[in-house]
């Protein structure tokens, strides 16, 4: 279950939010707020997955909030006022609901979050790899024994596999899916972030646009289905003021 809160100084819009979030199944309301002073005391004392924050509150507005949070959680801006939507993205908003909105765009918020919600715990899970780790795998007559950290990417090649690796100079290539590839790498240092290619996150050297260098000239595309996966897993890397 996500569990969230809502924060809105007017009782009938958290009365109606409370009935949208009660029809989504996968959703937990844990604090209905008319205030950001209120909700700061809800977040101090509970986990708090995501929620969604009116823009004009009293006291404090929402922008100003999620500003002063040191790890806010997921934020879906709710106002009246269309003008606040690009300072509502810029501090990484899942979604921004412009006032009056229906249940269909509060579930589209939802499946936003839940979306957001499942890659996160996805690379946060626990996978611990001890270093002798290995597979073996079968190419040209001969089947060899891979160390797992070793593997720099895997790049898709019709029903085949191209297995780049630090220490060897060509890349082994084998019969094999990439599914079958991908759910064999640890999760928590390995990606898909491209229909052809798997890389290893922990031999990202930059970014830019839309490829991710992997040192030595090594440039690997983001393809449109993988992004936010990938942006994620930045995100919850990067180093702020």
């Amino acid at each position: 279950m996500i569990r969230c809160i809502i924060i809105d100084d007017e009782p009938l819009a958290l009365q109606q939010m409370e009935g949208y979030i009660k029809k989504i199944s996968y959703m937990e309301l844990v604090a209905a707020c008319q205030s950001a002073i209120d909700a700061k005391e809800v977040l101090e004392n509970n986990k708090i997955d995501a929620m969604f924050c009116d823009i004009n509150l009293p006291e404090l507005n929402g922008l100003d909030f999620v500003k002063s949070l040191d790890n806010p959680p997921m934020v879906v801006f709710t106002t009246a006022y269309s003008e606040y939507a690009v300072e509502g993205f810029q501090l990484d908003a899942v979604d921004y609901l412009l006032k009056p909105f229906g249940f269909d765009e509060m579930k589209r918020a939802s499946d936003k979050i839940k979306k957001r919600h499942d890659a996160l715990r996805t690379l946060q899970e626990v996978s611990q790899i001890d270093e002798d780790d290995a597979i073996f795998l079968k190419t040209e007559y001969k089947i060899v024994r891979i160390n797992i950290s070793h593997i720099r990417y895997v790049e898709a090649m019709s029903e085949y596999l191209r297995i780049y690796l630090i220490d060897y100079p060509r890349p082994i290539i084998v019969l094999l899916s990439m599914k079958k590839m991908e759910e064999r790498l640890p999760s928590r240092s390995f990606m898909r972030v491209h229909r052809s290619y798997i890389i290893n996150l922990k031999l990202i050297h930059e970014i830019s646009k839309n490829r991710i260098s992997l040192g030595d000239e090594v440039e690997i595309p983001i393809g449109d289905s993988y992004r936010e996966q990938f942006n994620n897993y930045i995100n919850s890397k990067f180093l702020t003021k």
